[in-house]
């Protein structure tokens, strides 16, 4: 059923609103996936943050002008389904790179972050990256070590103390 200009507008509205909010976008060819797996991928899709969206390429080439994922418009060719990373950047990545084990028919076509296009097999590496809590702990362990190995510093004379005293008092009591 085709759409009306009304319909066409809102569409590119909608895309346009997430994609400048958007971290990063992946585009995948999705022919022959089953409704029950599209179904099962748009709720975990809703779970981690990620805004999926089955549109014609010419409405979202319309919606990401202006965009910093601009990059995607010329590769846009087939049926693609998009998704873009709204509170984490490799949110997206994940989620398709997990379906897209199980299901051969959801193909990688295109990866987009920061205004650059990247080749499909780069998907390992957004989907690798880590998500805001961890960048977080991770960046809380590394303020912390110095602070850790300046308390262990300065604890160690007093532990040496203590041991040499304990050594003196075991040496005199096996004599």
């Amino acid at each position: 059923m085709a759409l009306s200009l009304e319909q066409k507008k809102a569409v590119v509205a909608e895309v346009a609103l997430v994609a400048q909010s958007a971290h990063s976008a992946v585009a995948a060819e999705y022919r022959g996936i089953t409704v029950e797996k599209m179904t099962e991928m748009r709720a975990k899709a809703r779970s981690e943050g990620v805004y999926l969206k089955v549109a014609k390429n010419t409405l979202v080439k319309r919606a990401v002008e202006g965009t910093e994922f601009e990059c995607m418009a010329e590769e846009l060719t087939g049926p693609l389904l998009f998704a873009f990373s709204i509170e984490d950047p490799g949110a997206a990545a994940r989620l398709i790179k997990d379906f897209a084990k199980n299901d051969d028919k959801l193909v990688v076509r295109l990866v987009a972050m920061g205004a650059t296009l990247y080749q499909a097999s780069e998907i390992e590496r957004l989907a690798k990256m880590p998500t805001r809590d961890q960048a977080i702990s991770m960046l809380m362990g590394v303020m912390k070590a110095p602070i850790e190995k300046l308390a262990r510093t300065l604890a160690e004379p007093h532990a040496k103390l203590v041991r040499t005293v304990a050594a003196v008092r075991d040496s005199k009591q096996a004599a």
